[in-house]
């Protein structure tokens, strides 16, 4: 069973003791009051590497539970097929099996109704693989139970998917017998309890854990719409899902029965909002889900929940509820942390949003920082450019400005800075396509000029250096899933290929989706990229000035494409160096022992390249040295 805490219980009286609001429902003015107006993010997350895992994908542990072909059905694009069966892991990705090729479909028509097995099993078995690697937080895509590879079309929000557990049917049978809308039915499946067991072991490793928390929509397979659709006006969950039309009895016509779907996709219902949010039915299931998995023994400790939520599709939510979300969260654990996806404010004309509005100390502690992606893509690869546009140190370090001067400083810190995710092509095919615009026919599927090759040695190397300034820049790291180990692919669904492992022999990848010739290219986990991630991690988190430290840009030299700055706490100090020409080049800079608090730090003959490159050599307080062509240097005092 599960419990509401106390806390939750006294917010809602709270609120219903308020005058009503337009419409008559509660007011939420004490809520507000009560939450924080300035940034409070908590302190672990300035400190966090964030490693992200799209868990059908990540590792099939337990074939016994593999999605079945009943499963399959009941997701988009809803067909049934003869032969279905599990995806081979190694497989070549665009080599269609023979289910597929029966249904005379093309490679995207078939794609999405591939399952490959990943599972709860595998991911606790790649614990120790992900503790090699250095990260130190985990953010999961969904991981309750939907039909859908991507779990962003959920059944319920209070049980895990049971396919990634290891009773499939018997979790099945223990959902069916609970009142969805009502706790104290709910049971705990052994999908749940794994789940739960994943979370211990991850704490154990000093990782922390969130989920993907998708409370704007549902899917067709949910308990809302099974009912609506039998019920009609007359189920519990009328007011669940906005209705445009009912089905008329006094008709054999069934289509009559319509809804509003997110972003006008039927598939996707969107659920209920009035002026504050999500409606209170909503939201108190909502909330009785979130508890369920901050405080999962319902005893007042949250050590054995999760340490917070990534909430999807955030701006189409109204923003008062992430409010009352914020307030709510906190107290179950005031340690939790929130990021939201706050993205484009006008996709057509690639503009990104602004996320001050939800940064504010009142809803998220940080959003998935796609701006500094973009002027990153802008500096090291030329890409998001207008035609004749000219783009150098100068403007990236006025970008970058900019951008944080938009945000509060606390919430800078704890920023999400990824350079790609389950949204977007993988860095490793950004830097292969540099004239594609971020997010933007981003892919094959929808860009027959989209190059999906395996990146050549140079385009290796500007993906080690947009890394460089990855991880020694403000904010927090994020990676996806299998970037480390070489990984590459277009926009959705070619960066969810099935992860590369080690010990794993792939196929090539020979086989173009729209039946043209191609050079296979060889799959195979990248060693030497997967030790330089290991470096930067290790970089990382063994400064805390590049964590916390103040941002000091020291050279921008366009004329030579050479860029300099220092990351300071106390007397921890690092320099990051940048050559972006292709020729070696002379480098000059400041590295006075003088630091951001005004004291002296120990004098310094000479800064070390953490990299492997020459020493810097300082006289005058100011280091020489020189860089080769294309490369980066991470410096500190000898």
């Amino acid at each position: 069973m599960n419990r509401l805490p106390i806390l939750f219980l006294l917010v809602l009286a709270a609120c219903a003791s308020e005058p009503a609001g337009p419409s008559g429902t509660p007011g939420v003015d004490t809520i507000y009051r009560s939450a924080s107006t300035s940034p409070d993010a908590p302190e672990w997350a300035k400190d966090a590497v964030w490693y992200q895992i799209f868990p059908e994908r990540f590792r099939n542990g337990d074939p016994a539970n593999d999605p079945t072909a009943q499963v399959v059905e009941s997701a988009w694009p809803f067909h049934r097929v003869e032969g279905w069966k599990i995806t081979p892991w190694t497989g070549d990705w665009y080599e269609q099996s023979d289910w597929e090729r029966s249904t005379g479909r093309p490679f995207y028509g078939t794609v999405t109704m591939r399952r490959y097995g990943g599972d709860l099993a595998g991911m606790i078995e790649a614990l120790p693989y992900l503790d090699s690697l250095g990260v130190t937080a985990l953010y999961l895509n969904p991981m309750f139970d939907a039909p859908s590879l991507h779990k962003y079309d959920g059944s319920t929000f209070h049980h895990i998917d049971v396919h990634f557990g290891p009773d499939p049917v018997g979790d099945r049978e223990i959902i069916a017998s609970e009142v969805p809308s009502d706790p104290s039915t709910w049971r705990w499946t052994r999908a749940d309890r794994l789940f739960l067991e994943f979370v211990e072991q991850a704490h154990a490793r000093d990782m922390r854990v969130i989920l993907d928390g998708v409370f704007n929509h549902m899917g067709m397979q949910s308990f809302v719409m099974r009912d609506l659709q039998a019920n009609q006006q007359a189920s519990a969950y009328a007011e669940w899902v906005d209705v445009t039309s009912w089905d008329d009895p006094a008709t054999p016509d069934t289509s009559e029965f319509d809804w509003r779907g997110w972003a006008g996709v039927k598939d996707l219902p969107e659920l209920a909002e009035n002026e504050a949010g999500l409606i209170p039915p909503v939201r108190d299931y909502v909330f009785a889900s979130v508890t369920r998995w901050m405080d999962p023994n319902g005893d007042g400790d949250p050590s054995d929940g999760i340490d917070g939520w990534r909430l999807d599709v955030a701006e189409m939510v109204d923003l008062d509820f992430w409010r009352i979300f914020r307030t709510f969260i906190r107290t179950i654990n005031p340690d939790a942390y929130t990021t939201g996806e706050v993205w484009w404010d006008d996709w057509r004309n690639n503009k990104m949003m602004n996320a001050a509005p939800w940064l504010q100390g009142d809803a998220f502690d940080a959003v998935m920082n796609y701006r500094w992606a973009t002027a990153a893509r802008r500096l090291f690869i030329g890409s998001d450019l207008e035609a004749g546009e000219t783009y150098g140190p100068t403007r990236f370090f006025d970008e970058l400005a900019a951008l944080r001067a938009d945000y509060p400083a606390e919430a800078n810190f704890v920023l999400m800075n990824t350079l790609g995710s389950h949204d977007t092509d993988r860095p490793a095919s950004q830097v292969v396509n540099p004239a594609v615009v971020f997010d933007h026919g981003a892919g094959a599927k929808d860009n027959p000029e989209y190059d999906m090759r395996r990146p050549n040695a140079a385009e290796w190397n500007t993906l080690r250096l947009m890394l460089a300034h990855q991880f020694t820049y403000v904010g927090a790291p994020h990676l996806f899933y299998g970037d480390e180990a070489g990984m590459w692919g277009g926009d959705d669904p070619d960066e969810r290929k099935p992860m590369v492992w080690p010990a794993r022999v792939y196929d090539d990848e020979a086989t173009h989706p729209h039946g043209a010739e191609r050079t296979p290219d060889p799959v195979s986990f990248d060693r030497d990229l997967y030790r330089h991630y290991q470096t930067l991690i290790s970089l990382r988190r063994g400064h805390a000035a590049l964590s916390r430290g103040s941002f000091e840009p020291l050279v921008a030299d366009d004329a030579n494409g050479i860029l300099v700055y220092r990351r300071t706490l106390g007397r921890d100090r690092v320099w990051v160096a940048f050559n972006l020409t292709g020729d070696r080049a002379e480098l000059r800079f400041d590295a006075s022992p003088v630091t951001d608090r005004g004291e002296q730090a120990q004098p310094a003959a000479s800064l070390m390249d953490l990299l492997g490159g020459p020493d810097a050599v300082i006289t005058d307080s100011f280091a020489g040295t020189y860089l080769e062509a294309r490369s980066a240097a991470v410096f500190v005092a000898r």
